[in-house]
């Protein structure tokens, strides 16, 4: 199995098979509309801009599982990510990352890696403090927060997992590396 085995829901509830996007570089990031990274949003739309014409697809799933940081609808998140950060990429269905409803592609993602690559003592702890007010972290590979992102190859390999501490536009130069 790989993460071109998996089927995702746009918006609209359409399905599209993750094969799609073969020979392209990915980041996946579970987010929220409500929660203090969500300007995490200008950073995922600046390296869009910068890779997408160089094979970049980003995978933008909203999930409510964190501190009730993203209860609107899927077309709402949309609207307000279009108007205040003026996000370009696709935006799929409102999903769960953990537990039994969990999306079976962060079931994969989690089993591919199981720890948030974080950086800076601060981020560590502030990350600590994250893990505490999680109520749906149960497992040690759980996603502990909003803005978790996963990087994957152009294979389909997934290369890196991210804290939500970590800034997407830290991630630069692991794209270019595999761009």
């Amino acid at each position: 199995m790989n993460i071109y085995d998996f089927k995702i829901k746009k918006r609209n509830g359409d399905e599209i098979e993750l094969s799609t996007f073969k020979g392209k570089v990915l980041i996946i990031v579970n987010t929220a509309t409500g929660c203090g990274f969500t300007t995490q949003y200008e950073g995922l739309e600046k390296i869009y801009k910068k890779y997408h014409d160089k094979g970049l697809e980003i995978l933008d799933f909203p999930c409510n599982q964190f501190g009730n940081q993203a209860p609107g609808t899927d077309d709402e998140i949309h609207e307000f990510c279009a108007l205040k950060y003026n996000t370009s990429f696709d935006q799929y269905m409102k999903i769960d990352v953990n537990g039994e409803n969990e999306l079976p592609l962060y079931t994969y993602l989690k089993t591919a890696i199981a720890y948030d690559k974080i950086e800076g003592i601060k981020n560590k702890m502030a990350m600590k403090a994250v893990e505490k007010i999680s109520n749906t972290t149960k497992k040690d590979n759980d996603i502990k927060w909003n803005f978790t992102k996963f990087l994957v190859d152009r294979n389909g390999n997934v290369v890196e997992r991210y804290s939500p501490t970590f800034k997407p536009e830290d991630m630069e130069k692991d794209i270019e590396h595999i761009l």
